[in-house]
């Protein structure tokens, strides 16, 4: 039987540049996610909005409740007159703002690391 040192000695080691490569694809793969599941808050808000949900149904106030804020400056940003029409508009255009952002600051923080 092989002696656990042996085994450990013969393991390549890892260098600084494959630890740093692994931990930048992590923190952008993390940023990813993150604008993927805000997006996902707000598409589905919209989709509760469009389908006349229920708005004292618990889920429903669970995704106004997060989308609200999620939405930023995008939430009046046009005014038609049909609400669901507003919604569908601009929190459809903060959902697209979360994907687009989230994917050029993931493509930056592994091109500059």
């Amino acid at each position: 039987m092989a002696d656990s040192t042996e085994e450990t000695a013969a393991a390549p080691r890892r260098t600084a540049a494959e630890w740093r490569a692994d931990i930048v694809g992590l923190v952008a793969g993390i940023v990813r996610w993150v604008g993927l599941v805000i997006a996902l808050i707000l598409v589905v808000h919209v989709i509760l909005v469009m389908g006349n949900a229920n708005q004292g149904n618990g889920i429903t106030s669970f995704f106004r409740d997060w989308a609200e804020p999620l939405a930023l400056a995008f939430k009046n940003l046009f005014t038609p007159d049909d609400p669901k029409l507003a919604v569908l508009v601009n929190y459809g255009l903060a959902a697209v703002f979360w994907l687009v952002v989230s994917t050029v600051v993931a493509k930056l923080i592994r091109r500059l690391a």
